[in-house]
């Protein structure tokens, strides 16, 4: 798992899987490489997903664990450290680099806190991973409730994500069907193959000369605001409703389409 939990409960019953899903979305190493077989089996065993999801899903560890380290590290780097679409850190898609999202972080670290779920100081809350080994030590009551906040920025990473042709979209798109919101990621597909792409040495050329610091300003959060990196995904502020959204059955989990 990453380390950036450095003490928290265990997982819920039956919420193992998210520990998966959030180890999916790290950064690849030979640790990861060498617990994909874990990984499979706890994702085989999670019927809350549909058998084609699950297949999925395990067909990518086992593409982890035969791949080339350099090459899957590699993909990882041109995939979320280039451009901004696919930032992994959810307040970045609702507030930018805001004062808001500030509130918001302290927020949910007073949550985090409060669980007795301590992050290491190289981690920011907000980071997805992060924030599903939170989820898997909550309550399902809580985890559909928090999945249903995001549910937004679940649809829009997993529309961007399979337009890129990337196994990460997987993880989006499952934490979707927990929850019955799948359509969340239809709802954005339009829109998203529409995009400029923001991730080609083109777009990212054009951010840092269209970007100019101010030396007058007022704070370094002023001079932060106005950087090519720290007003990443400023313009797509967006509103977050909080809604209970519960966990479906396995019963109730639908059909799933493959990607």
């Amino acid at each position: 798992m990453t380390e950036a939990a450095m003490k928290m409960a265990e997982p819920v019953v039956g919420m193992r899987s998210l520990r998966v899903l959030a180890r999916l979305l790290d950064y690849p190493t030979q640790e990861l490489q060498a617990a994909a077989g874990e990984l499979i089996d706890i994702i085989d065993q999670e019927r809350r997903l549909a058998a084609p999801l699950r297949t999925a899903l395990m067909d990518w560890c086992q593409r982890i664990h035969d791949g080339d380290l350099l090459e899957l590290q590699s993909e990882y780097v041109a995939l979320f450290d280039k451009g901004r679409a696919t930032s992994l850190l959810l307040f970045e898609h609702v507030h930018g680099e805001s004062r808001d999202r500030g509130q918001a972080m302290v927020d949910l670290m007073d949550e985090y806190n409060a669980a007795g779920f301590e992050l290491d100081a190289r981690e920011l809350p907000d980071y997805l991973p992060v924030f599903l080994e939170y989820l898997s030590t909550r309550s399902e009551e809580e985890i559909g409730r928090w999945l249903g906040e995001i549910r937004h920025i679940l649809g829009l990473l997993t529309a961007r994500l399979e337009e890129r042709g990337a196994d990460h979209a997987l993880v989006p798109r499952g934490l979707l069907a927990l929850i019955g919101a799948e359509a969340q990621a239809e709802a954005h597909r339009e829109a998203v193959q529409a995009e400029e792409p923001d991730h080609t040495p083109e777009a990212l050329d054009a951010v840092w000369e269209e970007e100019a610091v101010r030396f007058s300003a007022e704070s370094d959060q002023d001079c932060a605001l106005q950087s090519a990196e720290g007003r990443r995904l400023a313009e797509r502020k967006q509103g977050v409703q909080s809604e209970a959204v519960r966990i479906l059955s396995p019963e109730a989990m639908p059909s799933v389409k493959g990607r």
